[in-house]
């Protein structure tokens, strides 16, 4: 008989909920702010929200929008190196070829850009008497996947609107990922009816953990984030939720790594 000894790697997992402004330069101040304090909590990776550099509307993607690299991820870039981290960069509007997209970018301890990720699923969405929101109005799709891997688990990112495709999620975790990490922005009518349902099904059904990471809630906002800023097991339990308000919710997480086999001796 062969024993295996399956090892376990913790970190701790932060998720900043930001109260976004319509002033780039204080967003970008606040959030490294903040990223600086998740890393003083021994955090080891740290998300943003979705568009935490600015409003999100259709009207402000291109206002706002920037190259990537550009002021937004530079100070990402050197925040995420300070604290030697891993830094997902929410989402910020990108400008690349004269088309906008709704673009991740993730850097790593030594401040190196790893990743880029274009929202695949732009959200289009008409609820009659609640809603109607056409990101598609501005904004060009994604067309790949984005992981990146990290001492501790390799991670799957989506954002938002993507959530609701099982299929990216279940493509991720064929693809070795532990951690599906979402940046998004629910609002007031998909967010009590969804936010929560959407991240337990796609933790139990893929058995890997699920964090989403919201802005903070605005009332005076053209568009108002619901909050809740998550993190779920494989179990489907919610182990870390946010309220409405600005702050950091963190989760410690656990995982079995790679089995190896043991020695006879180790059982002497």
């Amino acid at each position: 008989m062969v024993l295996l000894e399956r090892a376990m790697a913790t970190f701790r997992l932060a998720l900043i909920q930001l109260q976004v402004s319509s002033v780039k330069s204080d967003n970008l101040t606040r959030a490294c702010g903040l990223v600086r304090e998740a890393a003083t909590q021994g955090a080891k990776i740290v998300s943003l929200p979705e568009c935490f550099n600015c409003p999100y509307g259709t009207k402000y993607f291109p206002q706002y929008a920037e190259k990537i690299p550009g002021e937004s991820t530079q100070k990402l870039s050197e925040v995420a190196k300070e604290c030697s981290i891993y830094l997902i960069g929410g989402s910020v509007p990108e400008e690349d070829a004269g088309k906008f997209y709704n673009t991740c970018a993730v850097f790593g301890p030594d401040g190196t850009l790893l990743i880029k990720y274009r929202k695949l699923h732009l959200f289009d969405i008409d609820v009659p008497g609640k809603i109607t929101f056409h990101e598609s109005e501005t904004l060009s799709p994604g067309d790949s996947f984005s992981t990146f891997d990290t001492p501790y688990c390799r991670v799957g990112l989506g954002i938002c609107y993507d959530i609701r495709f099982a299929e990216l999620a279940q493509i991720y975790a064929q693809r070795g990922c532990q951690l599906l990490v979402y940046p998004g922005a629910f609002n007031l009518t998909t967010g009590p009816a969804h936010w929560e349902l959407l991240q337990r099904g796609r933790a139990v059904d893929n058995q890997v953990y699920v964090a989403t990471a919201s802005p903070a809630r605005d009332d005076q906002a053209s568009y108002v984030a619901w909050g809740h800023s998550t993190v779920v097991s494989p179990w489907g339990d919610v182990l870390a939720k946010a309220g409405t308000e600005e702050t950091i919710v963190y989760s410690d997480i656990a995982l079995l790594m790679s089995s190896k086999p043991l020695s006879r001796s180790c059982f002497h």
